[in-house]
Order: structure tokens, then sequence, then C-alpha cells
């Protein structure tokens, strides 16, 4: 069974440096588990924040579950994610010593467990995004170009 994408972080890549990349399990409720299925979240502006040595994704938001009765679930409550401790207490210590932020890139299901994959991130300066936006470009035309001269052959 492959992976079935659930929500992306696009301005993630677009605002931050991605320096490294991490996959967690996170604690849902019931209908958030049916309302993830069904492709009803947003990660914008979203982060990711420990407390008490562990990491809390907060305010991810989930819409409540439409089927669902009184006890649905808050829609952006801090979800708890799942991982060894010896890596938390590693992404931790580098995030407090240079300055790094913890952001979620995707959620998906894997075998039926929903993963979030996080990435440990620097921030990106206006200099440096229009700089990537100028190198994409630059891949396009190029790539136009070779599909152009593989045509006229």
């Amino acid at each position: 069974m492959g992976e079935k994408n659930i929500a992306q972080n696009r301005r993630a890549r677009r605002d931050y440096h991605v320096l490294d990349t991490y996959e967690a399990g996170i604690v849902l409720r019931g209908t958030e588990v049916k309302s993830l299925r069904a492709g009803n979240m947003a990660l914008k502006d979203s982060y990711i924040d420990t407390l008490r040595g562990e990491l809390f994704l907060v305010s991810a938001h989930i819409n409540p579950y439409e089927q669902g009765n009184i006890n649905n679930h808050e829609p952006e409550r801090p979800r708890k994610l799942l991982m060894h401790k010896r890596e938390i207490i590693r992404i931790s210590t580098k995030v407090q010593e240079k300055g790094l932020t913890l952001v979620p890139l995707r959620v998906y299901f894997k075998r039926g467990r929903a993963k979030v994959e996080i990435a440990l991130c620097k921030g990106k300066h206006t200099i440096d995004k229009r700089q990537t936006i100028q190198d994409r470009e630059a891949k396009r035309e190029i790539g136009r170009q070779l599909k152009d001269a593989q045509q006229n052959d």
C-alpha cells in the first residue's frame, strides 16, 4: 500500500530553506480521522512546538466531521506528534541552538496511519525568495528550449 496525501504546506518551501525532514505519527480523535479521510485539512500558518519533551502540531485546521455529533473535535486544537525520544531531543536541541524552526510539510496516510512530514527549516529573506523564483524560471526556459530543439530535429 502506498501513501495517500491529505494536505500540503506549499508556503513552507517558499518561505523556508528545508534543511532536514522527519516523519512523525499524529494522535487524533475518531472524528478527526474521518475528516482527514475526506481530505478536510489545512496546514496554513501551522507550526510545531516542543513542550515538556514532546512535539505538538499547533494551529493546523481539521474541519469538523459533517456527520459528527456533539462529541465532534475542536478544529484547531494542538495535536501531539509521535516520535522516538532521542529524535525529539536531537531536533529540539537544533532548534534551540541554531534558531531553526519546525514546520509541517505535509500530512498523509501510510499503511492506514496518519503521518506528518516535518522539516527543520531556516527562514528565507526576500532576496532568497526572488532568487528561488529566478532559478525556477530559468529551469523552465531551458526545458522549453530543449523541447523545441527536439521537435525541430
